[in-house]
């Protein structure tokens, strides 16, 4: 009996031992043994950071595009200081909206500024501000002379501004922001050089630059070097509003015609708009009849033979969605006004049935035929799904500037509300449709 229960007792022991080995995860690699809640709370800290830098100051490799190519740098520099024509002043690259972190500038400097000591009509104070990497979204390249040989772009170019505490365009960085001073078609018309695009798109360089022209702040055409469709049918400019690039946790789709996922279109940009060196797939571009610019050049497939680009793209996506939607300040809405809207949005309007809080859009597919939406289907058949996004709402005070919708068609919220009135014979009272502007405007 008691031989039985020693034999029992080591049986009992072994199949222990054997459930424990079982139970405990192998030592996952380089985490040094640590608990695995540390070692994700750490791979996010380091995500983190690591997409902070891509954003702010990672150009992929485009210098090659923006600078060899396209020779924007001499634009720059201006003639006087190894370029072409007469450079870009401080003053010029404000007025285009270009922004500078006061953070990136000594001290002296800020106070020269403060001052009124700096030359802000000299393009050779725009090369410095480059050297100390202060202007938002451009890096220069310089020689072993000191001499601008190449410039290239970042995320922030667009979707950072500044508060403006030093100066208009000078201040603190606010990333995610859209930058709806920005004049991109003015500033890619600096370039002395713009065969490659005229190539591309199979017309002259004359016509790129009036295409270019015809842009304004705060608009961008992603889509032009896949359709050509430079114009809409009524004449005005197919280029559409930069969007910001907060608030997109839990957000499905990127764009206001989808597309794809933040980080789809991260690829996306950082490969065929900014002209980066790297790997992208979308197969859906090879559609000639619809798409024939990037059918023609091989958008749908493009592997560079050094991919700068890649590796980048989880932090870059894991920084983009840690970035919130602003608050609005204090004293920018009326408090009892947007209380009486949020009633409304919930009830009467119906708002919420699309906009479901707290993403203010639909969790899934947040997709809507132009019909669905009472709009024209133009920028939605240059996409693939020919739909519109239900467009998250939170931060809509920070984008006021350039008007509502993808292409900037309502100049206020008061007309978006009247067009969602009248789209759905919704016979809101005006003091009604004033609430809801105070709603939206509180979120």
């Amino acid at each position: 009996m008691k031989q039985r229960t020693q034999v029992l007792v080591i049986i009992l022991s072994l199949t222990l031992a054997g459930l424990a080995a079982v139970a405990a995860p192998a030592a996952l690699p380089g985490a040094a043994g640590l608990p695995f809640d540390q070692v994700i709370r750490g791979n996010a800290r380091d995500l983190l950071e690591q997409g902070r830098d891509v954003f702010r100051f990672d150009t992929f490799g485009d210098e090659a595009f923006w600078g060899d190519t396209l020779k924007l740098h001499q634009a720059i520099a201006g003639e006087a200081l190894g370029g072409v024509g007469p450079g870009l002043s401080p003053h010029t690259a404000l007025a285009v909206g270009l922004k500078v972190d006061a953070q990136a500038l000594p001290g002296p400097l800020q106070a020269d500024l403060r001052a009124g000591r700096v030359d802000l009509n000299a393009p050779a104070t725009t090369l410095a501000l480059l050297k100390l990497g202060a202007v938002i979204g451009v890096k220069g390249v310089f020689d072993e002379n000191g001499r601008l040989a190449s410039v290239g772009i970042t995320c922030a170019l667009c979707h950072s501004v500044v508060d403006d505490r030093l100066a208009p365009g000078i201040g603190r960085r606010l990333d995610g922001w859209a930058n709806r001073d920005l004049n991109v078609g003015a500033i890619i018309g600096l370039a002395p050089d713009l065969s490659a695009v005229a190539t591309l798109l199979g017309v002259d360089e004359a016509t790129v630059r009036v295409v270019l022209a015809s842009w304004g702040p705060g608009r961008f055409d992603a889509e032009l070097f896949l359709d050509g469709k430079a114009f809409r049918p009524d004449g005005k400019t197919a280029a559409t509003l930069i969007p910001p690039a907060y608030g997109l946790a839990g957000v499905n789709l990127h764009t206001s015609t989808g597309w794809g996922s933040v980080t789809h279109w991260n690829a996306f940009v950082a490969n065929l708009e900014m002209h980066g060196k790297g790997v992208f797939y979308d197969p859906r571009l090879n559609d000639a009849a619809r798409f024939p610019v990037a059918a023609r050049a091989g958008f749908g497939n493009v592997r560079s033979e050094e991919d700068l680009i890649s590796a980048k793209l989880p932090a870059l996506h894991f920084y983009q969605l840690a970035i919130p939607s602003p608050a609005p300040p204090r004293g920018s809405y009326d408090p009892e006004a947007a209380a009486r809207g949020a009633e409304l949005f919930a009830g009467a309007a119906g708002c919420n049935r699309c906009h479901v809080p707290p993403l203010y859009t639909e969790p899934g597919w947040n997709m809507h035929t132009p019909a669905e939406i009472g709009i024209d289907d133009f920028q939605a058949e240059r996409s693939p799904d020919r739909h519109y996004r239900t467009t998250p709402l939170k931060g809509l005070w920070a984008h006021q500037k350039g008007g509502f919708y993808h292409d900037g068609r309502f100049d206020t919220l008061a007309d978006v509300v009247s067009h969602y009135d009248d789209t759905f014979s919704l016979r809101l009272a005006p003091a009604q449709r004033a609430d809801l502007v105070e709603f939206l405007k509180s979120l």
